[in-house]
């Protein structure tokens, strides 16, 4: 399977999905509900999700025919075929619907190639509000604007990434603690917190913030994310030597058995040993 190919299709694939972002940047959008977690985030949708998962499988479908290649995407009912063939693609055509709809910087569209055993051996990341791209291949490194990404730690301060605000997060009180700690063990000055943001650019805001975490506690409620919203992130972060695990540090299981949400394990996305 040439990695390098498939990874210049998602490449195009998420470049023209987030075309079709940008072109709604301005629009009011209609928010449709769908069937998702026990959280707001997972159940809305609407035309542009849509649009965009349009646009990237005209690129991907192709592929999956010459390369034997599953799928799994958000917006189309999961077929099973990710346990059947070597890899499958796992699509989020646009992260972040929220963001989106407030019209606040946060969304994305992710890609990502995912080994049958949940290794992810591509990852692409397209930011419309900033028209950046991030990509990485299994053993071949990590890119920022087709450049090797090197990432380096600069801030005197521990950075907090999260969709929700600490104090409209359950059990804020145990995160608390965990970042107090981190802050303590790298003799930082203060936390600061950034939110709002999809999943996926909370990873890479983790990466653009350091010394920065993003984390998820395990939760008995479906929710929590999906394999969609990290297996091209983890890709990336693999790539640059960083943790993107379970809450417990375990890996990440880019290819689960019952269902697609990451709720009882929960996900830790940190680079703070740099």
């Amino acid at each position: 399977m040439d990695l390098l190919h498939l990874t210049n299709i998602a490449i195009e694939a998420a470049i023209s999905a987030g075309k079709i972002i940008q072109k709604h940047l301005n629009d009011t959008i209609t928010i449709e509900k769908k069937e998702g977690g026990s959280n707001y985030a997972s159940q809305v949708v609407t035309k542009v999700d849509r649009e965009c998962e349009r646009i990237v499988l005209s690129h991907l479908m192709p592929t999956c025919k010459a390369f034997d290649i599953g799928l799994l995407s958000e917006e189309t009912e999961d077929d099973g075929s990710r346990f059947e063939k070597d890899a499958f693609w796992c699509i989020d055509p646009l992260d972040g619907t929220l963001a989106f709809i407030n019209k606040q910087p946060g969304f994305s569209v992710s890609i990502a190639l995912v080994a049958k055993d949940g290794t992810p051996v591509i990852g692409v990341v397209f930011d419309p509000s900033t028209k950046i791209l991030y990509h990485a291949i299994k053993g071949n490194g990590a890119y920022k604007n087709s450049s090797l990404w090197n990432i380096k730690n600069t801030n005197n301060y521990l950075t907090y990434v999260t969709d929700k605000k600490l104090r409209d997060t359950p059990k804020s009180n145990e995160i608390q603690e965990i970042l107090n700690k981190h802050k303590a063990n790298l003799r930082l000055k203060t936390i600061k917190e950034i939110s709002g943001s999809g999943a996926v650019m909370n990873a890479i805001l983790v990466l653009e913030n350091g010394p920065a975490c993003f984390l998820k506690l395990p939760k008995k409620d479906v929710g929590g994310g999906s394999i969609w919203d990290f297996a091209a992130t983890a890709c990336i972060y693999h790539e640059l030597g960083l943790l993107a695990t379970n809450f417990k540090g375990d890996i990440l299981d880019l290819n689960k058995k019952d269902d697609t949400f990451m709720n009882h394990q929960g996900v830790y996305y940190t680079n703070l040993m740099l």
